[in-house]
């Protein structure tokens, strides 16, 4: 697992772990369920944070007889664990607190001050750890010498198998949208002594949190089940094998992550004919090298070639 995607993880944890205990003080300071609601994110997404790096480590552990390719997509299961139970469990609660406040009628929000200082500071913690996530995401476009555009890093989003750095973007992207939500909620129960708005704004960020969570998890779904490489990838590979010149044709190729960077790979070629044994084994070594220019990080004990001859007629 690369560095960077460690340091952006470790950023939004102990920026989530302090925002969070600032707004369950604001919270039962002011009484606001906006707040509350924002609490119990910061907190879902501080423990979210513990679960990634709990899985960046055993996703790393030696290959073994029982799992003889590793245990690559053990990432996939906690990135999709932090998906349905943190983020659902945070979003159920915001819901649960606006529905409740909604409920129980007009009440009056304390301390609005604090509220704001704690979501100004909140904010800042939440930009910066988006702004660290968001300059490894953007490593990978530049490193295949792309311009960074918001097209580019769409695209990147859509195809990138990295489950940490896109778990860390969605949070902290969430957290912000979360942030400007509640403020305008209790400012708008503030200016009018309405508190509806407060109630309305933690049933927005609940819709929010059970919404990013949707979209983690069935983004999680894919990789678990078996996700192959992008269709760019397959087509530079194909087209790199049809360049070897004694290969006839290629057969069949099949992929599937068993991580963010390993992947297993399998490829069926047929060649030209009246080629010795040395010549055979060339051809094979020539293909994983191929494999190995476009996916510099894919482990080479996992790239199978399969040899048939055929006579050109």
């Amino acid at each position: 697992m690369a560095v960077g995607s460690k340091k952006a993880v470790y950023a939004a944890l102990f920026g989530n772990l302090g925002v969070a205990i600032s707004k369950f003080i604001a919270a039962i300071f002011t009484g606001s369920a906006a707040m509350w609601a924002e609490a119990y994110h910061s907190s879902s997404d501080t423990f979210n944070q513990v679960l990634l790096l709990l899985g960046m480590k055993t996703s790393v552990k030696a290959a073994n007889y029982q799992y003889q390719f590793g245990y690559g997509r053990d990432l996939f299961f906690w990135s999709f664990i932090v998906a349905t139970m943190l983020f659902g469990l945070s979003g159920i609660l915001s819901l649960e607190q606006g529905a409740s406040s909604l409920l129980h009628g007009n009440y009056k929000i304390e301390n609005v001050e604090v509220s704001y200082i704690v979501l100004l500071i909140a904010f800042f913690f939440e930009a910066n750890a988006l702004r660290i996530a968001l300059k490894q995401f953007t490593k990978t476009i530049k490193s295949r010498g792309e311009k960074v555009t918001f097209a580019s890093m769409i695209n990147e989003f859509k195809e990138s198998k990295d489950t940490t750095i896109l778990t860390v973007i969605v949070e902290d992207s969430a957290a912000i949208l979360g942030i400007i939500i509640a403020a305008i909620g209790i400012f708008l129960s503030d200016m009018t002594g309405n508190s509806i708005y407060d109630a309305i704004s933690s049933l927005f960020i609940g819709g929010l949190l059970m919404f990013f969570a949707f979209f983690l998890a069935k983004e999680n779904r894919g990789l678990l089940i078996g996700e192959s490489i992008t269709p760019r990838e397959y087509k530079r590979i194909v087209q790199s094998i049809h360049d070897i010149p004694e290969v006839h044709r290629l057969i069949s190729m099949r992929t599937m992550h068993l991580g963010p960077e390993d992947i297993l790979i399998g490829v069926q070629v047929n060649l030209i004919d009246n080629l010795d044994t040395d010549k055979i084994e060339m051809v094979t070594d020539a293909v994983e090298q191929k494999i190995m220019e476009i996916i510099p990080k894919a482990n080479r004990e996992h790239i199978f070639v399969e040899i048939e001859r055929e006579k050109i007629k």
